[in-house]
């Protein structure tokens, strides 16, 4: 009886290092896998930080020129009011007194 035994615990240690070294393998290409995803995860990461930086510079100069666009028609318009009430003043006709 001790032999059976002993040869049954034989075979139960040699079971679990097969699968043991099984699931090593499995989980060291699972590590590799996940590697290489957090590896693009940080690559993409840095390209949308530097994607972040140029809209913020180019909404930057967007915002600076509407300012000025908007001074230039402000301008414009003031321009434009002296103008018209110069000319409309021009325009009138004296009254005839009967």
């Amino acid at each position: 009886m001790r032999k059976s035994t002993l040869t049954g615990l034989v075979a139960a240690v040699a079971l679990s290092l097969s699968l043991t070294a099984c699931k090593d393998t499995k989980t060291l290409q699972e590590n590799v896998q996940l590697k290489a995803q957090v590896a693009e995860l940080q690559k993409g990461n840095g390209q949308l930080g530097n994607d972040v930086e140029t809209l913020t510079a180019a909404r930057d100069a967007l915002t600076t020129e509407n300012e000025t666009l908007k001074a230039e028609i402000k301008l414009e318009k003031t321009k434009r009011t002296k103008t018209k009430a110069a000319s409309a003043k021009r325009r009138r006709k004296p009254r005839q007194q009967s």
